[in-house]
């Protein structure tokens, strides 16, 4: 006898597959389970709980995983006519996300936690839980496509539709997650409003709901506020190239490499340009700024590399993205062991340790690493705390 009433029953025959459809609350992961059942799919949608004390209800666009967001989702699967569970998470995304996020920032470093969560929520502890459970697949609302190779492998490519493209934060899936994964969105070259007016069509209340944005965790978008309250503040020196003081600040935490606004410098530099933060120091509690230029990486090295599909054997020329909504930038990048070293084509800005660096071959998406140290143009290799692999 199953424990778990969701999971399905019966042996599977032909392309039916039993599906798992995360359901956020959001339009996207809706339409995206409602197609898994129009696809003819044998689907159970879960909303993931990964907060322990959810509010009633989201700060307007910011946030998710709010009560609100349940029972949303929760009314979608009814409307599909799916069976709907909630799982709580909330343990494993507080030890794998938000405390490694924290940590990061400690660190001097800049993480994302949407590249976090794909990696250990919905496509590590959420896939596990589902295949011990005897479905086949994770399905989610995000925009990307996974496709199969000749020899049966699995590849992970962009959208069809790349103003929606996502791949950047799910590079960190290797190919057996991909091979349990479904994005019903990824090959749809349909605009938001379209997206929105087919939730309306079927029904789903969802249709107008606002996307969620910035960092789920922090509903309120204050970032800054949310590490002053878990590392404290403490008075630190803003120093220029030359090490010579300028400013002051609360917290060097508060800062991110290529960071303009909020400096508060006293005086302005002796071009009279801006100043942007070139370099985070957590355990002077220092932060060094300068001029943009200063800014320019030509090459950086990378760790825990992980590969959608099998490693490269050598150096090879891609294109890199370096966030969620960058462009592309041609690359040389070489494995070596348990590092990624990878050369600019032309120097580029706003490179943090700590960040992802994603590979691309084509539309296809070869893995990722996390930055852990760059070398700038007009400079020396950029000295920042060392990178380990908890929570890797």
């Amino acid at each position: 006898m199953n424990e778990f009433p969701g999971a399905p029953s019966g042996p599977r025959t032909g392309p039916r597959l039993r599906v798992l459809a995360a359901m956020s609350g959001g339009v996207d992961s809706a339409v995206a389970a409602a197609r898994a059942v129009e696809a003819g799919h044998e689907v159970t949608g879960v909303h993931l709980a990964l907060s322990a004390n959810p509010q009633s209800f989201r700060t307007g666009a910011r946030g998710c995983c709010t009560i609100e967001d349940s029972r949303d989702a929760r009314r979608a699967a009814d409307v599909i006519g799916i069976p709907f569970y909630v799982w709580d998470l909330a343990e494993r995304f507080r030890q794998d996300v938000v405390e490694d996020f924290i940590a990061e920032y400690r660190a001097g470093r800049t993480p994302n936690p949407c590249l976090r969560c794909n990696e250990k929520i919905k496509f590590a502890a959420l896939l596990d839980k589902a295949l011990a459970l005897g479905f086949d697949a994770v399905c989610t609302g995000h925009y990307a496509t996974v496709v199969t190779t000749p020899d049966g492998g699995r590849e992970l490519h962009r959208a069809t539709d790349l103003a929606k493209d996502q791949s950047y934060v799910l590079g960190v899936l290797d190919e057996r997650q991909l091979a349990h994964a479904l994005f019903p969105l990824g090959d749809t070259r349909t605009t938001k409003d379209e997206i929105r007016a087919e939730a309306e069509r079927r029904g789903l209340a969802v249709a107008k709901k606002p996307d969620s944005h910035d960092i789920c965790f922090i509903a309120d978008g204050d970032t800054q506020g949310f590490l002053a309250g878990h590392l404290g503040s403490a008075e630190g020196d803003i120093l220029d190239e030359d090490g010579r003081r300028v400013g002051t600040h609360q917290g060097a935490h508060g800062f991110t490499i290529g960071q303009r606004k909020g400096l508060r410098i006293g005086h302005p530099a002796a071009d009279g340009k801006p100043r942007y933060v070139l370099d985070i120091s957590p355990v002077e509690n220092t932060v060094t700024v300068g001029p943009a230029e200063a800014l320019d990486i030509r090459a950086l090295t990378a760790i825990r590399p992980r590969w959608c599909g099998a490693a490269p054997s050598g150096p090879g020329s891609y294109t890199a993205q370096l966030r969620a909504h960058g462009g592309e930038t041609p690359v040389t990048a070489e494995p070596d062991g348990d590092e990624l070293r990878v050369s600019f084509a032309e120097p580029v800005r706003g490179v943090a340790p700590g960040q992802a660096i994603v590979l691309y071959d084509g539309a296809r998406v070869v893995g990722s690493a996390t930055i852990a140290a760059t070398e700038r143009s007009v400079a020396q290799v950029t000295p920042v705390a060392p990178v380990t692999s908890a929570g890797g």
